[in-house]
């Protein structure tokens, strides 16, 4: 850095009218205000008025880098206990359920030192005996039950390295009911219904093992960080230590680090900032401030050499460098950022991007910089092609990293950069959650806002002569290498089921701290429904309809071409506009023409669905007509290039290979051959044959006329006449008919069992089952149905499989309305678990559908939270415009909102029940699995109906 340029923004200090002190930054946009209470506690807030709703975060300042190196996973699993309650909530009767819980306390210390496996397994009996005794005073999920009534969204938690973060977003009326709730919960740690959630927290292991993003970071960072908790210790710790947990550890750790002055609280909405720090000063102000306990920093030695690690699992092969870096906010950590963004800027015209990814060297590379507390890293990935070895990928890569040293990168690139950084950040903080992302993330780090809004003015400060320097300074034989090799994971660890008996839910019972949240009453929010003909002006060019929505916040504009047709009326369509990333025109070749598109901060995105493609352009609203104007010229002039269509081709073959290896992607292409059969839009694509067959002329073609054919313009913006004056020039008459759409079936479902083999630790099973065609007067009811019996925390199926049975992590019935008139809504239930308890989850599941369970205290939490939901919700943005489209395949012209609240005012269970019974129980379901074959009870399987073992190539299409 060669000079020191005075800070823009100051942090500067004020008094409010009830004498509390706060911080502001000048020049801050945001005008965010961070008090700080006499015990420590940090409190971040700032005013977003787009919804009477409040995002609210806790960070607390401590994760898996503290936890103690004999009870890893510690921090994840605290986390999960936080929702568990306390002495007053979650509980019947405290005085006998603390005796119980102390008896299984002092059985797990006992447990943990045994080493007599025969004896570890008869304490683990008496664990789960005490257990069942403790469960009938406990009240399970009634921290859930409390936050939902209060029509909270969002809720859930996370933990990382160095922080665990609790998340919650509430309606602005409900702030003083949700600082009691919190205020109970992190005031005492209460460690019920321990042994249930342990096991989920193994399934939890048990899914992270077949997820091989996890296997190869786990093996970079441990290269990494040989002696730092950053690769020493997983977030969800070593399987030894979770078979021994002990709860006298955890409540330790609570007591240490979950105090005032290590953690803070964000919350960002439409707030008074007068009162709302009064309230939060009234409920946490008299949590004790303690002292930090002493850690001794551990300091990690030069990497000197290149260190080489191999993992193996089923998916593609890929390779993964890494160097690791000094911390968040440095100058290393800094320079490193704008390295990994002259590599790989979001995907436009870094030298990977252009170089790499564009010229179809390899599948794809990527490189990208992790700023932690202590250290950091710089990272870039490589998929080879099929015929490429790993080795050869890693040296594809490292070329791009020679160039950068020898400065061979355009000099308007660090400018274009910085822009693209500026026009991300004024993205994100204009919304309540991206805003208040950032400040728990600025607090996590021990950063000031101060500090988190002068960043990028410390960047631009750096020129190219200083990053040339950088990394030839950096760049050496001083990094990890991760191969990541196709075949059998041998590491798997395959936790038993210890074997709990399934307890007490005691679904209808009510501690008196829920009763006095439940009662305590709140002025209602009063629901506010949108006129769309208001909100979107509409206008006329050239007898092309023009819709537009006014931006109120900043000044990027985005500009949408709609044109009513999608892969239904060309099965080509999407593959066409993938070809033309790749080609370039008259003018330009086809890296030019990114590079022209990042100069002036314009992103283009083409998205093809079945029934529409819509093509968009994002970016400052003055550089959006260049933008157009690029956007035409690429497409009216693109150069048919076969030797690059040829490349092409291979990478869709060989991305489609990869596919075939990815579970997620295999499980996605089950799902839907158990939905809609052989024959669906996802089976119905092009085939290799054709691919390589054709002209690239057929899809450039395409590309060509599209601007002939019947579209809409929306624009999101500030200024409409200015729009409507440039846009004619863009603007040619409709020569072009719309062909008809591709009808595909949707047949019924009912007594088949498809099973795709895959080596992994856990057996995951959806059931599908096609119900009747939409109906939008059902909308409520579905609402409530997903709210109280499917989905989230204090459903009845959450409860029962993972909370009585610990059965899996994830477990879910889902019934989701077809998005279109005249075409059936389908439910869908899932399981992932061991294979050995898959056999209970599906009679437990069975069981729980035959007949609508009936808990009337929480069909009225479900019901309500639906409607506090709708009464808090705003409809802004892009969304005014785009919930139209969605309406209009319903035959829908106004905010349908107002009808589903109103079907929900009036809801009973009777009506729940009958809706259920009409439309849910008479549903037929076929069954889709994947596992591994070895692990599968045929016999089960069998019992739910015709079984048969469908190939990748049966439920791909390829």
């Amino acid at each position: 850095m060669k000079f020191m340029i005075e800070k823009r923004f100051k942090e500067e200090i004020y008094t409010d009218k009830n004498n509390y002190e706060y911080i502001t930054v000048s020049h801050d946009e945001n005008k965010v205000r961070i008090y700080t209470l006499k015990n420590g506690l940090k409190v971040f807030l700032a005013r977003n008025a787009d919804a009477p709703r409040i995002q609210t975060y806790i960070p607390v300042r401590t994760g898996s880098n503290n936890d103690p190196a004999d009870n890893t996973g510690l921090a994840h699993y605290l986390e999960h206990m936080m929702f568990k309650g306390t002495s007053k909530l979650g509980t019947q009767d405290w005085e006998k359920e603390s005796q119980l819980l102390n008896s299984i306390s002092d059985l797990y210390e006992s447990h943990k030192a045994e080493t007599d496996p025969e004896k570890k397994k008869e304490i683990y009996r008496k664990i789960d005996e005490v257990s069942q005794e403790a469960s009938q005073y406990a009240i399970a999920n009634e921290y859930d039950k409390a936050i939902s009534s209060l029509g909270a969204t969002g809720t859930n938690a996370h933990t990382w390295f160095d922080e665990t973060v609790y998340k919650n977003n509430v309606p602005n009326n409900e702030l003083e009911k949700w600082l009691k709730i919190e205020k109970e919960r992190f005031s005492e740690l209460t460690l019920r219904l321990f042994h249930t959630e342990l096991e989920s927290v193994y399934e939890e292991f048990n899914r992270a093992q077949d997820n091989d993003s996890r296997l190869v970071q786990y093996e970079m960072m441990d290269a990494l960080f040989p002696t730092h908790a950053n690769g020493q210790q997983t977030t969800l710790g070593k399987a030894e230590h979770l078979k021994n947990p002990s709860m006298k550890a955890i409540h330790k750790y609570f007591d240490e680090y979950y105090v005032p002055n290590n953690y803070a609280m964000v919350l960002v909405g439409d707030l008074d900032f007068e009162e709302t720090i009064q309230l939060v000063d009234r409920y946490f102000g008299t949590i004790p401030y303690r002292e930090l306990p002493e850690k001794t920093p551990v300091v990690e030695q030069p990497i000197t050499g290149t260190v080489k690690r191999t993992v193996k699992s089923p998916t593609t092969p890929r390779v993964q460098l890494a160097w690791r870096t000094e911390s968040y906010g440095t100058r290393e950590a800094i320079l490193a950022d704008i390295v990994a963004n002259v590599l790989s800027n979001r995907g436009e015209a870094g030298l990977l991007d252009l170089n790499i990814n564009q010229t179809q060297k390899l599948l794809w590379g990527q490189a990208y910089s992790v700023g932690l507390k202590q250290y950091g890293y710089f990272s870039i990935v490589a998929v080879p092609k099929e015929t490429q070895t790993l080795d050869e990928a890693k040296e594809l890569v490292l070329e791009q990293v020679e160039l950068v040293k020898k400065g061979e990168f355009p000099d308007w690139m660090l400018p274009a950069i910085i822009n693209d950084f500026r026009l991300q950040r004024m993205k994100s903080l204009e919304t309540a959650d991206g805003l208040a992302t950032n400040l728990y993330d600025t607090y996590i780090k021990g950063r000031s806002w101060e500090q988190e809004l002068n960043e990028l003015d410390d960047y631009a400060q750096f020129t190219k002569e200083d990053v040339v320097a950088f990394a030839n300074e950096f760049f050496k034989e001083n990094y990890v290498i991760v191969y990541k090799e196709k075949g059998i994971n041998e590491k798997l660890i395959r936790v038993e089921n210890p074997g709990i008996t399934p307890i007490k839910i005691n679904r209808e019972a009510q501690s008196e701290f829920l009763k006095e949240i439940l009662a305590e009453k709140t002025e209602d929010i009063r629901p506010e429904f949108i006129d769309y003909q208001k909100e979107i002006k509409t206008d006329a060019v050239k007898g092309k309809k023009i819709s537009f929505v006014k931006n109120k916040y900043n000044d990027i504009a985005q500009v949408h071409f709609i044109f009513p047709f999608g892969s239904d009326h060309d099965r080509d369509l999407g593959i066409s506009m993938q070809v033309l990333q790749y080609l370039g025109t008259d003018r330009y070749a086809p890296e030019e023409l990114k590079k022209e598109f990042f100069k002036i901060g314009i992103t283009n995105d083409f998205k093809t669905t079945n029934d529409q493609l819509l093509i968009s352009l994002t970016g400052l609203e003055e550089n959006i007509e260049a933008g157009i104007a690029l956007l035409r010229h690429w497409m009216e002039n693109v150069q048919p290039d076969q030797e690059i269509y040829k490349d092409f081709v291979q990478t869709v073959l060989e991305n489609r290979a990869a596919m075939k290896k990815d579970k997620g992607r295999i499980m996605t292409a089950l799902t839907n051959y158990t939905k809609l059969g052989a024959f669906s839009r996802f089976t119905d694509v092009i085939s290799k044959e054709e691919l390589e067959n054709s002209k690239v002329e057929v899809f450039t073609d395409r590309v060509k006329k599209l601007f002939s054919f019947p579209y809409g313009i929306f624009f999101y913006g500030r200024n409409l006449e200015a729009f409507t004056a440039y846009i004619g020039k863009y603007t040619e008459p409709e020569t072009l008919q719309i062909p008809e759409p591709r009808k595909y079936p949707e047949p019924a479902t009912g007594g088949n069992v498809y099973f795709t083999n895959y080596d992994m630790v856990q057996m995951e099973m959806s059931k599908v089952g096609r119900g009747k065609d939409v109906d939008p007067e059902n909308f409520g009811k579905i609402n409530v149905f997903n709210e109280y019996f499917g989905r989230g925390l204090s459903s009845i199926v959450f409860q029962e499989i993972r909370e009585s049975k610990s059965l899996a992590y994830s477990a879910y019935v889902s019934y989701a309305a077809n998005s279109e008139l005249n075409h059936p809504d389908y439910i869908t239930t899932y399981v992932g678990t061991q294979p050995d308890k898959l056999q209970i989850a599906v009679d437990t599941m069975t069981e729980l559908m035959a007949e609508l369970p009936e808990v009337p205290v929480q069909f009225e939490n479900a019901r309500n939270s639906a409607l506090k939901q709708i009464a808090s919700q705003r409809v802004t943005r892009t969304n005014i415009f785009f919930n139209t489209l969605r309406l209009k395949k319903l035959n829908i012209h106004h905010d349908f909102r107002k009808d589903i609240y109103h079907q929900i005012e009036s809801l009973t269970f009777e009506d729940l029940k009958a809706f259920y019974n009409h439309c849910i129980r008479p549903v037929d379901f076929n069954t889709a699995i994947i596992g591994k074959k070895e692990n599968l009870n045929r016999e089960a399987v069998d019992q739910m109906g015709t079984f048969k073992e469908v190939s990748l190539k049966d439920i791909f299409g390829h």
